[in-house]
């Protein structure tokens, strides 16, 4: 004996069907508005497209008393250098696109970031969120217009920022943020941090503390003992 089964179009039409009691139709409800919209409402109706000028100083400041200068002689914990050992690259144009040295250099610039907020201890939200301000493009970009401004940097080293400004990435939505061109900025600073880590860390470190970046965190380490 064969039995009916309903169909599924019957079932779906039978299951959207609302027998619920629907509240009566008010014109004159309001709803309250989300946060979001209250503090991104614009002042006027002319959008503004200016941006708060980035304070370097304010992105890198410890709350830590200057400790007394200590004579390492060079030397970081006793050992010569503090960054892992680059490869032996005499001619990294020539070996390497600006991609190549971009992605090096992000680590490497970012390990700067991590050295620097080293003391005094924090938690990892607040390890977390102070790096992640300095290594966002438009806060790289903010220290590079000081590198230029200052005129610290070398010809070569502005050469090798101008072939770091032209890297292929598919961030759009990092792009759409910052723009494109403080985003290619931002890329041509890693190119650069990338280079010197491979042709001259020494020059590296000069840059990076004429930013701004602490390069004695072993001070505290070494007052200990």
């Amino acid at each position: 004996m064969a039995m009916a089964f309903p169909t599924l179009s019957s079932a779906v039409r039978a299951s959207s069907v609302d027998v619920g009691q629907r509240l009566p139709y008010n014109p004159h409800r309001t709803y309250p508005k989300k946060p979001e919209a209250i503090t991104d409402a614009p002042s006027s109706g002319l959008t503004t497209t200016s941006k708060p000028k980035i304070s370097i100083s304010d992105l890198l400041k410890r709350d830590i008393s200057k400790p007394a200068q200590v004579e390492l002689s060079g030397s970081y914990l006793g050992y010569e250098t503090w960054l892992p050992n680059p490869p032996k690259v005499e001619k990294p144009r020539s070996v390497l696109n600006p991609a190549s040295l971009a992605y090096i250099g992000d680590c490497i610039y970012e390990l700067y970031a991590r050295r620097h907020f080293l003391f005094p201890p924090l938690n990892i939200e607040e390890y977390n969120d102070r790096v992640m301000a300095v290594v966002r493009c438009e806060a790289q970009d903010a220290m590079l217009q000081k590198l230029m401004s200052d005129n610290f940097l070398s010809q070569e080293e502005r050469d090798v920022l101008r072939w770091g400004k032209n890297i292929g990435s598919s961030k759009t939505r990092t792009k759409k943020r910052a723009g494109v061109a403080v985003y290619n900025r931002a890329s041509s600073l890693e190119t650069l941090v990338g280079y010197l880590y491979l042709t001259n860390a020494q020059r590296l470190d000069e840059i990076m503390e004429k930013i701004g970046f602490s390069t004695d965190a072993s001070t505290p380490l070494a007052q200990e003992k």
